[in-house]
């Protein structure tokens, strides 16, 4: 059972990277006292909201609300529900609204893994966007960007990390090997030797560990991405938030206690990252206190082709989620070269959105 403090603390980036307005979260927080199963718990709340979305028409915001319900991962019943609850009206909603988004499935030795797709073609490859989250996030969470992908002249992927959602696979040192597999999978289908990841949190981890071995990733943009001394320092493991310890250890199948010595190889070392010859783009939040600030320094020293915007905010910039998609999405065309009206546009939009961030305090 997770502390309802930390719940409602770490909700607040997911929620507004979901795009689900304050008030209304602080509104479904308030009837929510404990992390049972029952009216006032937190699954039953979120889910309450979803089924009142869904009354609504509203698909998209019963995803978002079912996905909360879920957060930050399936437990049990009460949390099972969300995460059926948010798939199923996902799916109504893509054959609805968003019939160019289809499923992917990929069997691999270690298990399966399931993404969302949007503008594959063998008649007409493009070059690849693939969409990653983090360690509470499921691709339906993020998939409705697909429908923006065809606008930057790529196809596009998203999936999510092992453990979570329809993703079987045991988070591990091997996690990484998910990433050309996908990319395998759409071989014939995308300019995959031309792929580009926004892969956040520690999916950043795993995209920039997959990008030394695989050259058809070609850039990456991350968030928040731990490289090195969160898996080696045991004392800034110690002070950890409970909800994050929880989390990998159970996408880990390991117990709490067993995460620090389990997870210190899985370390990016100073010559792997001074080995990688692709654009990096790292947001960088200034008080992150699930990143410590030991990385950003290892990042100055080793990375020859790094771009760091960095905000006054704690882990994932809850504050700036309104510019940082426009960010990313900038970031990918910088990568890519491309120099038409669309790069000059997300710019304006992104210097638009930081200015007000910034005047909002």
């Amino acid at each position: 059972m997770n502390d309802v403090g930390e719940l409602k603390q770490y909700i607040e980036v997911h929620a507004r990277a979901q795009r689900i307005p304050d008030t209304e979260r602080r509104l479904i927080l308030d009837r929510i006292h404990d992390d049972g199963d029952g009216d006032g718990s937190w699954a039953r709340e979120w889910v309450r909201a979803g089924e009142q979305a869904e009354k609504a028409g509203q698909l998209q915001a019963a995803v978002r609300h079912f996905t909360t319900a879920r957060f930050p991962y399936v437990d049990g019943p009460a949390r099972q529900e969300g995460a059926d609850r948010a798939a199923a009206a996902f799916e109504r909603w893509r054959q609805a609204e968003a019939p160019v988004i289809e499923p992917l499935t990929v069997d691999t030795p270690a298990g399966t893994v399931r993404a969302w797709t949007a503008g594959l073609s063998a008649r007409d490859p493009k070059p690849l966007l693939l969409f990653s989250g983090g360690i509470v996030s499921t691709k339906e969470q993020w998939a409705p960007v697909l429908l923006q992908v065809a606008r930057l002249g790529m196809a596009g992927l998203v999936t999510e990390l092992p453990g979570i959602g329809g993703n079987t696979l045991v988070y591990g040192p091997d996690s990484h090997r998910l990433f050309p597999a996908l990319l395998d999978a759409v071989d014939d289908r995308a300019r995959t030797a031309q792929s580009y990841a926004v892969a956040l949190s520690f999916s950043g981890h795993l995209a920039l560990r997959a990008a030394l071995d695989d050259r058809r990733l070609r850039g990456i943009v991350t968030a928040g991405a731990p490289l090195h001394h969160f898996f080696t320092d045991e004392a800034w493991q110690q002070q950890l938030p409970r909800i994050t310890v929880d989390t990998l250890a159970h996408l880990s199948a390991v117990k709490p206690a067993d995460l620090g010595p389990h997870i210190r190889d899985w370390a990016l070392s100073e010559d792997e990252l001074a080995a990688l010859d692709i654009p990096l783009a790292y947001l960088v939040s200034g008080r992150d206190e699930i990143v410590p600030a030991e990385e950003v320094a290892l990042l100055r020293r080793q990375v020859r082709r790094l771009s760091l915007l960095v905000n006054d905010d704690v882990h994932g910039s809850p504050r700036h989620a309104a510019e940082t998609p426009l960010w990313a999405v900038l970031s990918i065309l910088r990568m890519r070269g491309v120099r038409d009206p669309r790069r000059a546009l997300f710019g304006a939009l992104w210097r638009l959105a930081r200015l007000r961030a910034r005047r909002a305090g």
